[in-house]
């Protein structure tokens, strides 16, 4: 296993093997610029690129790395991100001396990660978000139609998703606010105008892509559209169950979710997450021919999300599943976005939608958990429950897939929720 001569500890996300782009500024030079994590340090790529040793055939007469997001980097490709990773490799390689014995190049390419502030890694130009998992899927549809309706008639042939609205999303560690919206109050039989009474986190992979945009009438081929993907983040699509239960015939969720999603700010390369890669669950029906691919592929990825009520300091477990239960992969999902010939541009974000798996804990948000806010789950060392996420509640995605040694992770997609605004209209 290659080492690095900056100190890793085996339980840290950021390994050598990992290398996870992001966007910071430091105080004393705001402008938010491109970086990389290992161990405890942040790489800043402005700099390094400024003092020539990102001279390769791609990114020599590039200025990606002079940019405020990382889009015009995801838009290089596959040589450009296989070039960066291997010159970053060797730089940050025990065996390589030029950056670990120069003084000076890591008084200005180095910087603790405690000393920086983290910006979305990207100007997102579309967001969508899926409904990609079968476990998640089948309970929140027996919940509502029965077991014997549990899945739409469309579900095993496409991955269905819908648009949801870039501008709010934010990078972990934003707080965001519980939103007013309607809601059908049975007592009144009419619709009123209240906050969300139902708040839920969902916990979701996002996808950056990147390489260039399909032309508008071409679709992607699916072995193309799995190469567009640059990298991945941990992503929660807050969501207002009260607000969506009410809105979503006919065309799907709006006001419900459109209100915030959080990401993670480091995006974790499909390179570095190759060596996870594990064969997606078999799909019965197989899919259209545009859908299938030698290479349908998930990863070995755990995942988990706690709940810290305020006032306490660490949250308490909640969820914990793993990534490679999906139905629809990644690839999938880029791939029937794109069959009608729409674009999918550099730094556009899908979601996966929340990802669940079968037995104690995997349900991966709290209308599955708590059967519609029914049965609530408990906070065992807060020594409370919840039905639906109070005010104050923190809540905390992690995930990581486990090497020999070593640990590809994704650090924290972090979010407090905040009291609802004072909107009461006269």
């Amino acid at each position: 296993m290659a080492t690095s001569w900056v100190s890793v500890q085996t339980d840290s996300d950021w390994s050598l093997q990992n290398l996870p782009y992001g966007i910071f500024s430091t105080a004393d030079n705001p402008r938010p610029r491109p970086g990389v994590a290992i161990g405890d340090l942040v790489i800043d790529l402005a700099a390094l690129s400024g003092s020539g040793l990102l001279a390769g055939h791609m990114l020599g007469s590039s200025s990606c790395f002079q940019q405020t997001t990382l889009n015009e980097f995801m838009g290089m490709g596959q040589p450009a991100w296989r070039e960066a990773r291997s010159i970053l490799t060797r730089l940050l390689s025990s065996q390589e001396g030029v950056l670990r014995d120069s003084a000076y190049l890591q008084s200005s390419c180095c910087i603790p990660q405690s000393a920086v502030t983290m910006h979305l890694p990207a100007t997102i130009p579309n967001y969508t978000d899926f409904y990609a998992s079968r476990e998640h899927a089948t309970a929140v549809g027996a919940m509502f139609r029965g077991k014997a309706n549990a899945l739409q008639p469309n579900w095993l042939h496409l991955p269905v998703g819908y648009h949801g609205r870039a501008s709010s999303v934010v990078v972990s560690g934003t707080d965001v606010r519980r939103p007013w919206g309607q809601v059908w109050q049975e007592e009144s039989k009419q619709a009123e105008w209240v906050p969300s009474a139902a708040v839920d986190y969902e916990l979701e992979l996002g996808i950056f892509m990147g390489g260039s945009a399909n032309q508008l009438g071409h679709p992607l081929r699916i072995e193309a559209a799995d190469a567009a993907v640059f990298g991945y983040v941990l992503l929660n699509d807050w969501s207002a169950r009260d607000l969506q239960k009410w809105e979503y015939v006919p065309l799907g969720p709006f006001t419900s979710k459109n209100w915030a999603t959080s990401i993670s700010p480091w995006v974790v390369t499909a390179a570095a997450l190759e060596p996870f890669r594990v064969p997606a669950p078999t799909q019965d029906p197989a899919p259209p021919a545009y859908l299938r691919s030698q290479a349908g592929c998930n990863y070995d990825l755990d995942l988990r999300v706690g709940v810290a009520p305020a006032g306490r300091a660490g949250p308490d477990p909640v969820t914990h599943t793993n990534m490679r239960t999906l139905y629809w992969t990644p690839a999938q999902m880029a791939a029937h976005h794109t069959v009608s010939g729409c674009p999918l541009v550099p730094g556009d974000l899908l979601g996966t939608g929340t990802i669940s798996s079968e037995g104690p804990g995997g349900a991966g948000c709290l209308l599955e958990a708590t059967l519609n806010g029914t049965k609530p789950v408990a906070l065992q060392s807060a020594g409370t429950h919840r039905a639906w996420l109070q005010d104050g509640d923190r809540v905390v995605l992690t995930g990581h897939c486990q090497g020999e040694g070593y640990r590809v992770g994704f650090g924290e997609c972090a979010g407090t929720l905040l009291p609802a605004l004072d909107l009461t209209l006269a």
